[in-house]
């Protein structure tokens, strides 16, 4: 679903007409028929205005995903140094085609378990 879909269904959820939106959020009406007949997408100074007038976080906006939906499940995060060899290892892997990255969380498991087995 692009941008400009979220949008339109939000309006719908919210029972708001474009001109109501509009006025809400500041911007002219036409910029939003634009987007309804999705010739553009919203420019980047226009998504807070969209996300407050909407009730909407701007990753739902921007992506779909909900980040309300993952609070308390517990999700852990790692943040490396690019130039260490774990960030240089990230890098390069998420630029891998996705068989190619099968294949070394293949290797990776491989090697686990083989300093498992030694222990």
């Amino acid at each position: 679903m692009t941008i400009s879909e979220r949008i339109f269904e939000r309006l719908k959820q919210l029972n708001m007409t474009q001109r109501e939106f509009a006025e809400k959020a500041g911007i002219q009406q036409s910029t939003i028929s634009e987007w309804k007949k999705n010739k553009t997408n919203p420019s980047s100074d226009k998504i807070l205005a969209i996300c407050k007038a909407l009730d909407v976080s701007p990753e739902w906006l921007l992506s779909g995903v909900d980040p309300a939906e993952n609070r308390g499940k517990n999700q852990q995060y790692y943040t490396v140094e690019l130039s260490t060899d774990s960030g240089i290892l990230v890098t390069e892997f998420n630029q891998l085609e996705k068989s190619q990255r099968d294949r070394i969380l293949g290797y990776v498991a491989a090697f686990t378990a083989m300093n498992k087995d030694k222990k």
